[in-house]
């Protein structure tokens, strides 16, 4: 089986598809990307950014999350009632209790503070993001 990155994004998804386009980029076909959005505008655009499956809705979250050796997404997909109520209990915890590793954006959200954080413009925080991932798949060019 090939391995699977999986990315987790709600709302427009731009996080999302901003991690695929950047991922895939980098892994070719080496690895398999999902996209599994909280709704399906989320994961259509995620799936035009260059994912190879795409599932949208708490119970495809609930399944698939830990089928990937990585989660990617922003931070949001771990706080029960994120991203404006799209993420759901289940979807946190389904990320959270996922034996995988999660590489999470830190995209500021407006209930609470990242502090010590950084800022740094989202371009810069997806291609961490990234640079992450390829090292925890051993990757690295």
């Amino acid at each position: 089986m090939k391995r699977c990155v999986v990315v987790i994004d709600g709302m427009g998804g731009g996080v999302g598809a901003q991690l695929i386009e950047r991922l895939k980029a980098q892994v070719g076909d080496r690895v398999e990307v999902w996209a599994l959005g909280t709704n399906s505008g989320a994961t259509d655009r995620m799936l035009k950014a260059g994912a190879d499956r795409g599932a949208s809705g708490e119970n495809a979250i609930r399944v698939s999350a830990a089928r990937g050796e990585l989660i990617l997404g922003p931070i949001g997909i771990v706080l029960a009632n994120g991203m404006l109520g799209e993420i759901t209990p289940t979807m946190a915890e389904a990320v959270l209790g996922a034996p995988c590793g999660r590489i999470l954006v830190p995209v500021p959200q407006e209930h609470f503070t990242l502090a010590g954080f950084e800022q740094k413009p989202l371009g810069k925080l997806i291609e961490d993001a990234c640079t992450l991932a390829m090292e925890r798949l051993g990757m690295v060019k």
